[in-house]
């Protein structure tokens, strides 16, 4: 409320009343032009007087809009105090001191033509709270770096951000920083307050994001936790960072074995020994920002020992891929179900987490159905023990659950604008049930697909290559325009694994060299590059700017 004490000795002409000929009238109270909040309603007053001490049984109070209040004002010999009563509904009002004669209708406090005014008090009653909305960021909860907190409130009111005031435009707009840390969360409150005292609060949860490193065409590496926590393989990958043999590490987040090599804080992943905590994700992502790297976590999905064991031992068995006869699946060391929505939420936690710690993309691996015969399988949620359902409709419902699973993903990740690959088997694009890889309808949901077209994982005669691991350029050149035809028209990438290893290895580096070219014959420019044991054949690899 904003209001000053006055007092306001007038000499009233005209009047008609003994009282006002014969005496001067003093106003007083809480003064003038007030805004009156729902704190202050109790200590408004107005007053007037006549002095020397006099009658004032022909002065009335008119409230405009409400009529003649004359009868609710307090009088005592020679003075009227007037309250505004409690429910005085919002709005503008004047308190006007007029004869009683000059009252045309006391319901309504319609003064005649020629009325005498003595004096009026104009006030506003605001009880409202004012609005309050956060622009920046949006329903995410998500700010990059160098973005304020941002808001609207109405014109003329205070804003506090966790009780710090901060600056507002004439348009009620304000920004200010939330003070969380970079790759931090926290909880921000905004309060604004306007002139009457009327307040609004807002509670927001903030994430305050790195600033991304984007890479147009991904030409990377996969990395594992223990080999980024080894000085000596970490260093390597960086060097061929630095000579611009790459620009993105694949930095595994959650491995074959559902081992989570960085510190999560998932409470799944705590509960069920998953967290290794080998190295510090949000280090390492700064460590290869500052390198101008691009970085992929790689989360295997649906292949977790850890999780399978977890679940099973704790009578969760609808988390775990399972046997017609009942038992648990045992290959892979556990595969969980990919249609259970605690397994999936699982997977998105963790994704969602290292979206927020700064990786610039999500790359799921085993996000599939174990390859062999349906009819060895049972997937809580698809179909069950007894189910009589044909093989076709059975492997048409996993393939869709999968799919299901990378609409869900994109929908979760979408907010921290990450780009959101798949990598799926070299036969998904001719066999797709095999594995349950709708590689087309999975590509509506993706920024990239990443087929495994290894050469060293080819049987003879596939494609019509003899010798697919004796004939790199071959293979690769003809898998990968199958799968450019099945993306097509779905706004995905093909960014294709392709192997660095010793495995099945003959002339280490001319493989290499050979399949990055069947790439390229394709117009890829674009790879990712995998060696379990993290020792790239360095001299494989051309220097690059970028």
């Amino acid at each position: 409320m904003r209001y000053g004490v006055l007092t306001a000795a007038l000499a009233v002409a005209g009047c008609t009343s003994p009282a006002a000929q014969e005496a001067d009238l003093t106003f007083g109270g809480s003064g003038n032009d007030l805004v009156i909040g729902p704190e202050d309603r109790n200590d408004i007053h107005f007053t007037v007087a006549v002095n020397p001490q006099g009658e004032l049984d022909d002065l009335r109070l008119v409230l405009d809009d409400i009529g003649d209040v004359t009868a609710e004002a307090a009088g005592t010999d020679g003075s009227l105090r007037y309250e505004p009563p409690a429910d005085l509904a919002d709005g503008d009002y004047t308190l006007s001191v007029v004869e009683a004669s000059d009252i045309a209708d006391a319901e309504s406090g319609e003064l005649t033509e020629n009325a005498t005014v003595h004096h009026a008090w104009r006030f506003e009653v605001d009880t409202a709270p004012p609005p309050l909305e956060i622009t920046e960021p949006e329903q995410s909860g998500l700010l990059s770096e160098d973005a304020a907190l941002a808001g609207t409130t109405e014109p003329g009111a205070r804003v506090f951000v966790d009780e710090a005031e901060v600056d507002v435009s004439e348009d009620g707009s304000f920004g200010a920083d939330p003070g969380i840390e970079t790759g931090e969360s926290g909880e921000v409150t905004v309060r604004a307050v306007d002139p009457a005292g009327n307040s609004t609060r807002d509670t927001v949860e903030l994430t305050v994001m790195p600033p991304a490193v984007d890479a147009e065409e991904v030409r990377g590496v996969h990395v594992s936790p223990h080999a980024w926590a080894t000085p000596s393989f970490r260093d390597r990958v960086l060097d061929m960072a630095e000579a611009g043999k790459i620009n993105t590490v694949q930095l595994d987040l959650k491995d074959e074995s559902g081992e989570i090599g960085y510190h999560s804080e998932v409470p799944l992943a705590r509960d069920c020994g998953a967290v290794s905590g080998v190295y510090d994700l949000t280090e390492a992502i700064a460590e290869l920002h500052d390198r101008g790297v691009h970085v992929v976590g790689r989360v295997v999905a649906f292949r977790d020992a850890k999780l399978a064991e977890h679940a099973w031992s704790n009578g969760e068995r609808d988390r775990v891929i399972q046997t017609p006869g009942g038992g648990r699946y045992a290959g892979y060391g556990g595969f969980t179900s990919f249609a259970d929505p605690d397994v999936r939420t699982y997977n998105l936690d963790i994704a969602e987490e290292a979206a927020a710690a700064g990786v610039d993309a999500v790359l799921w691996d085993y996000i599939r159905r174990p390859d062999g015969d349906v009819r060895n399988l049972v997937v809580p949620g698809v179909n069950d023990t007894d189910s009589d359902d044909d093989t076709e409709d059975v492997e048409d419902a996993m393939a869709e659950a999968v799919v299901d699973f990378t609409e869900q993903a994109a929908e979760r990740l979408t907010p921290y604008q990450v780009d959101h690959g798949v990598s799926v088997y070299g036969i998904a694009a001719t066999r797709p049930h095999e594995i349950a890889q709708d590689i087309p309808a999975m590509a509506e949901h993706v920024d990239y697909v990443s087929p495994m077209v290894y050469p060293s994982h080819w049987g003879p005669g596939e494609y019509d290559v003899a010798e697919p691991n004796r004939q790199p350029y071959e293979i690769v050149h003809r898998s990968l325009e199958d799968f450019l035809e099945q993306v097509d028209g779905t706004g995905a990438r093909v960014v294709p694994w392709l192997e660095d290893t010793n495995y099945r290895a003959w002339d280490r580096a001319e493989k290499v060299r050979q399949q990055i070219a069947a790439a390229e014959d394709h117009d890829i420019d674009e790879w990712l590059m995998w060696d379990p044991q993290v020792r790239y054949t360095l001299e494989a690899y051309p220097d690059r700017d970028g």
